[in-house]
């Protein structure tokens, strides 16, 4: 099955008309149509790519306006904004409904149930696999190879790397930390087993030279964001996996990498963030002069409990099975 082009160009268009509907989006529009100059190009921009505009820093925007970030300070400072950190933040709350699920998890279900009679359940299945494969074209569109192989940088360059999810999100955490584990110093699954006050636990030392992978997707879990605060105020460097620059894990982060994670029925789903995470993996293996190496000390460590034996190659009963001692 391949990505329907029609769900993906839907979806984008559905946040870019709400962001142009809302007051921030007024403002602009009338800049566009009234303003002068670095001034128009700067609100057409914004109107055009709301959602990477917000993800974006001051320079990277300048980069892509072709200003500066002097204007770009100007520009925001004219909006009536202390300046482009509050008009970035402004954009993402006019985003918030626009990106973030309509419906929550009871309502969405209820309303699939309530289409789900028995001619319409494989539509609902087929609409859910589409809206994952959307989610994914979404997310590859708008993935910036120079902040993934920065972000791959700061991971190698770290003391320790710790990964931290909640929920679902730990699953991926976990995931993430032990493909991480042989290309950085040290890595560190937070949420690993013994709940929040085992995982504040893990991150007592966390300081200046680390670095925390910030994973949460809706619902959001509310230790995530309290944890990320913790690091960010310990001066670790926070990379955050979410869907949205509107998330609460957003404001907290150095680097927002942004993973569609919109579902019919799910509170979310987590496609995309694998696509994100294993891309970030991939990203770091191509980074370093080592990692070749690195790759050959790990296969050698674990060949040893790789199945190796081809099939049809074993007699019958030539491999006993080992007694278990009771006492063990």
């Amino acid at each position: 099955m391949t990505p329907n082009p029609r769900l993906t160009q839907v979806a984008s268009t559905q946040n870019d008309a709400s962001f142009a509907a809302s007051s921030l989006g007024k403002k602009l529009r009338t800049i566009l149509t009234e303003g002068k100059g670095s001034n128009v190009a700067i609100a057409d921009f914004l109107l055009r790519n709301p959602v990477r505009a917000t993800a974006w820093g001051i320079e990277e925007l300048a980069s892509q306006t072709l200003t500066s970030t002097a204007t770009l300070s100007r520009f925001s400072r004219q909006l009536g904004f202390a300046g482009f950190a509050a008009l970035r933040a402004a954009m993402a709350d006019a985003l918030q409904s626009a990106i973030q699920p309509v419906y929550q998890p009871v309502e969405k279900l209820r309303g699939a149930l309530e289409r789900g009679h028995a001619d319409q359940t494989t539509t609902i299945m087929a609409e859910s696999q589409q809206v994952c494969l959307s989610n994914v074209s979404q997310t590859i569109a708008g993935m910036n190879a120079t902040r993934l192989t920065t972000v791959a940088k700061r991971i190698r360059d770290a003391d320790t790397v710790y990964t931290l999810g909640f929920g679902i999100s730990a699953h991926l955490a976990a995931m993430l930390s032990l493909d991480l584990q042989p290309f950085c110093r040290q890595s560190i699954n937070v949420v690993e087993f013994g709940g929040t006050e085992v995982a504040a636990g893990r991150l007592m030392n966390i300081g200046s030279k680390d670095l925390l992978v910030a994973i949460s997707f809706p619902r959001y879990a509310s230790d995530a964001i309290t944890l990320t605060r913790y690091a960010r105020d310990r001066g670790a460097r926070i990379v955050a996996l979410t869907d949205s620059p509107a998330s609460p894990l957003a404001p907290w982060a150095h680097d927002l990498l942004l993973c569609a994670a919109s579902h019919p029925v799910l509170s979310s789903s987590y496609a995309a963030a694998v696509v994100m995470a294993e891309t970030l993996v991939t990203s770091l293996m191509l980074s370093g002069s080592n990692h070749v190496q690195q790759a050959e000390k790990l296969t050698d460590a674990i060949s040893a409990y790789m199945y190796s034996d081809k099939p049809g190659n074993e007699k019958p009963g030539s491999r006993k099975t080992k007694k278990v001692s009771r006492n063990a």
